[in-house]
């Protein structure tokens, strides 16, 4: 058909649409549509109303969508064909005397560019379609979005979905079925999704899919029109006169009826002019349809669809509007925390300065126990420094035994060692001032390690107090957290230099005049009391030794029993003396009398005795290389009792100073210090003109959100005095016709709180952003 035909055609079949509430309404609906494309896929909770149309693979659903624009446009093929969500925006324009163009296509991912022809829409469709979802029939969930602009349509907004199939084919996936059902039921489970469900008339409409899947996510059916395609192509004494008054599958919004054009009227190029005419006369002569023209041809779905969406925007206007509220507010807070630009130094300075002085406020209230978000679950900041000091190490040092890692006889061999070359008539205070002194010193480490962990602690609280505006400057946070590790770490100095100190001045110096020293004299008692409790047991134990020998009639072996001739010793000191060289007998014959030098003065040079064979020498064993005491005496055994408790009472001493100084120390030196002075290192280190630029630069992701976000709080903003107005102009003609003009479509409660005061949020949040986000808003 020419265009002359299908101008003719088009206004023969279709009324010319008129400017309507209702249409600026929708009008206003497309424009958001547009408008708030990213912030529809950032943020799901923005749901526009629109139609979107659900069908099996070869339903007429492509044939539909053309009617009601009037132009050939989308892709056409055996196979699925529609394999990417495309949402359609249809805007009404009058034409105007000296149109160049008076339709035209635009797509959102090619802005600015008009498509006049029609046909290379459909070439672009499909060629966007092969970019996203592959060569062999993949398909994507990503949308594309494509507005019409035309004086032959209705303002609507509608989402072509892919068809449902259940054989896989091409590079489709096994479950694809399951895949496309997903992305049809995550647009019309949306209680601003008015669903077009588009079912054959040659199939058995009891078991649509569509109008299952419609079922299931629309179960009252008040969001869902029946669309029964294919009705000149049922079999002849068949009709669906019954689906259509909504007699076997009930719909609020019931039915329409409409004829497709089949393959051969597209192979042949057949217009959807001549399509429609065709329609027409097909209903009009039909003796079933005749009689049910509100019921049938695509004129009238264009007009059921225009009025449906019309009073569905007007119902769900106020949920529209307090969400469009809310997401306000959201970006306002946002933009709140990303601040403002920085242009001058001036600004630089203050912000750099606020910065680092609540960071420091931050740090002293976390030690001190204010900051505002204080934890219920754990310990937190000073507290956990608190519990290190009092609870790891006060009580760690409690359970520590000074004799822990001493025995007895190496308390023993200290003695002896002390006593030197004779034996001590009293305790020596050298062994005790020995032990203690390594005792003492055993306090460093655990000392050293409660100064660690509570430099660990500053560390991480550092890092847990950073104030939000940190987030901006990376450069400035990296900046702060090197110099708080080193400001902690040379402050963590001289804590350890005054830890070592402590230990060495109680190793230097063992005060025995201490008062609280238990002395010499009440730790030998003490030791008398502990000997004569283990005498009495040991001479019970002695009582019954002896009666058992006394029984058994044997003795004990003495040591002087079976003692050496005089005559082997004198031989053994003759040998060792020959060994010398000398004849010495180093006074021995005065002991053993005459007869050594009878027996001598007998033997001349070269004669040997044989009526006496020489005596058998006694040899000495050699000392081992460590030599340590072999029996205790019960002088020994006092010493050692003696010495333990000197140890204990004096480690006892040391072990509470200890754990009253640290704890000082640390806090003095480390902990105070830092909380007193960290922000005037800060000022001196960072607080400096030439570094304002590199301190203060915002990260690229950063600033890219801001923009972003002030572009959404205008979108927002306009949108909803855009909103404002329409919801005015319908409440006055409302008001002034007094009619309702609802087609049964029930009211959608507001999920979210009463924001009807819409205009206070505009300005507060205005007033909040009034100097860097102030934009025109007519454009």
């Amino acid at each position: 058909m020419g265009e002359e035909a299908r101008e003719v055609g088009s206004s023969a079949t279709s009324p010319r649409p008129s400017v309507t509430i209702g249409s600026s309404l929708i009008s206003m609906i497309n424009k958001l549509q547009d408008i708030l494309a990213p912030v529809v896929s950032d943020k799901p909770q923005i749901s526009l109303p629109q139609v979107a149309v659900v069908g099996s693979q070869s339903s007429g659903k492509s044939s539909v969508l053309e009617s009601l624009v009037g132009r050939d446009f989308l892709p056409r093929g055996r196979d699925i064909c529609t394999r990417r969500p495309l949402v359609l925006m249809l805007e009404y324009r009058a034409e105007e005397p000296g149109d160049e163009h008076t339709e035209w296509g635009e797509f959102r991912h090619l802005p600015g560019k008009r498509f006049y022809d029609f046909s290379a829409i459909r070439r672009e469709i499909q060629a966007e379609t092969d970019r996203e979802a592959g060569l062999n029939k993949g398909v994507s969930d990503k949308q594309i979005r494509l507005k019409i602009t035309s004086p032959n349509v209705l303002n609507m907004t509608l989402v072509d979905l892919p068809g449902i199939t259940k054989v896989p084919v091409g590079d489709q996936p096994r479950d694809i079925e399951a895949m496309i059902r997903k992305m049809i039921m995550d647009y019309i489970t949306q209680q601003n999704c008015i669903i077009l469900a588009v079912s054959p008339a040659n199939s058995d409409l009891a078991t649509s899919d569509a109008l299952q899947m419609a079922r299931e996510a629309d179960p009252n059916g008040f969001r869902t029109i029946g669309v029964i395609t294919k009705l000149d192509i049922m079999d002849r004494g068949t009709d669906a006169c019954n689906f259509l008054l909504g007699k076997v599958i009930p719909l609020k919004l019931g039915y329409v009826g409409v004829v497709n054009r089949s393959q051969e009227d597209i192979n042949k190029n057949r217009g959807i002019a001549a399509a429609l005419a065709y329609e027409e006369k097909f209903f009009n002569e039909h003796p079933v349809y005749s009689n049910l023209s509100d019921r049938c041809g695509m004129p009238q779905l264009a007009r059921n669809l225009n009025q449906i969406l019309e009073q569905h925007i007007k119902r769900v206007l106020p949920d529209l509007k307090a969400r469009l509220n809310s997401q306000m507010v959201s970006v306002s807070k946002e933009l709140q925390a990303y601040g403002q630009p920085l242009e001058s130094k001036m600004a630089q300075g203050v912000v750099l300065l606020n910065i680092l002085t609540k960071y420091c406020e931050a740090f002293a209230a976390m030690l001190e126990g204010k900051s505002q978000e204080m934890s219920t679950k754990e310990l937190s900041g000073g507290a956990r420094i608190h519990y290190i000091l009092q609870s790891i190490f006060v009580k760690s040092l409690e359970g520590v035994d000074p004799c822990d890692d001493l025995t007895d006889d190496d308390i023993r061999t200290a003695i002896q060692n002390a006593s030197g070359a004779k034996n001590a008539l009293f305790v020596p205070e050298v062994p005790f001032e020995f032990l203690v002194r390594r005792q003492i010193a055993r306090l460093l480490d655990p000392s050293c390690q409660c100064l660690h962990f509570v430099y660990d602690e500053l560390v991480k609280i550092s890092r847990a107090c950073e104030v939000i505006e940190l987030q901006r400057f990376p450069v400035l946070r990296k900046c702060l957290d090197e110099i708080v590790v080193n400001f902690l770490r040379e402050g963590a100095k001289p804590a350890l230099r005054m830890i070592e100190n402590l230990i060495e001045m109680e190793v230097d110096y063992i005060n025995t005049s201490h008062p609280r020293f238990i002395g010499g004299k009440k730790a030998s008692e003490l030791a008398m009391q502990q000997l004569k409790a283990q005498k009495g047991v040991t001479d019970v134990e002695g009582q019954t030794s002896r009666t058992v020998q006394a029984k058994t009639g044997s003795r004990p072996q003495l040591n002087n029993e079976n003692p050496v001739s005089s005559g082997k010793l004198m031989s053994t000191i003759s040998k060792h003396t020959a060994a010398f060289g000398s004849t010495r007998t180093w006074g021995i014959p005065s002991i053993f009398g005459s007869r050594t030098s009878a027996v001598q003065s007998g033997r001349r040079f070269g004669e040997q005795s044989h009526s006496e064979s020489m005596p058998s020498t006694i040899n000495l064993r050699e000392p081992p290389s460590i030599l340590r005491p072999t029996e205790t005496t019960d002088n020994e055994a006092a010493e050692i009792i003696i010495t333990k408790l000197l140890l204990q009472s004096y480690y006892d001493i040391v072990r509470k100073n200890m754990q009253d100084l640290v704890p000082k120390a640390i806090m003095h030196f480390l902990v105070n210090s830092t909380k007193q002075n960290l922000q005037t290192a800060f000022i001196q280190k960072l607080y400096r003109e030439n570094m304002f630029d590199e301190l203060l630069k915002e990260h690229d992701e950063l600033v890219s959100k801001r923009k972003r976000n002030e572009k959404l709080f205008e979108v927002f903003k306009q949108s909803l005095q855009t909103l404002e107005k329409v919801e005015f102009d319908v409440s006055s003609q409302t008001s002034s016709l007094g009619t309702d003009f609802s087609v049964g479509l029930p009211r959608i409660p507001s999920t979210l709180p009463d924001l009807h005061k819409t205009s206070e949020i505009i300005q507060f949040t205005h007033h909040s952003f009034s100097m860097p986000y102030t934009t025109d808003t007519t454009a």
